[in-house]
């Protein structure tokens, strides 16, 4: 499976005042801002804030890998005992994304087509 570290999701509190941390005193550029996902410019790797919830509270990081073909991705990693926690689902955005945990429980993302 070839995967790259495609994108890290901070879960935040408040988005104004998260974008404006990360933009105005870390000094990354802001590549556009919303109320539910604003994201910077970091290069390939995407870094999107997401506001926080019951499930997800504020200050947690979720990281996510892209892979280029999502089906045997995820064949090969449930293959290898990987367990998930949601299977590959098509997203509003038009890819797809499967939640797995790794070793030590953390979730994460793979996304792709």
């Amino acid at each position: 499976m070839a995967a790259k570290l495609g994108y890290v999701i901070e879960f935040v509190a408040d988005m104004g005042r998260a974008v404006k941390f990360y933009r105005d005193v870390v000094g990354l550029s802001l590549k556009f801002e919303s109320a539910e996902w604003s994201e910077f410019q970091t290069g390939e790797t995407k870094f999107a804030l997401h506001p926080a919830s019951q499930q997800n509270p504020a200050g947690k990081m979720e990281l996510g890998l892209t892979v280029q073909d999502m089906q045997v991705s995820f064949e090969e990693l449930k293959g290898k005992g990987v367990k998930f926690l949601m299977p590959p689902t098509q997203q509003d955005y038009g890819g797809k994304l499967a939640r797995f945990e790794d070793s030590e429980g953390t979730p994460w993302s793979l996304g792709g087509q």
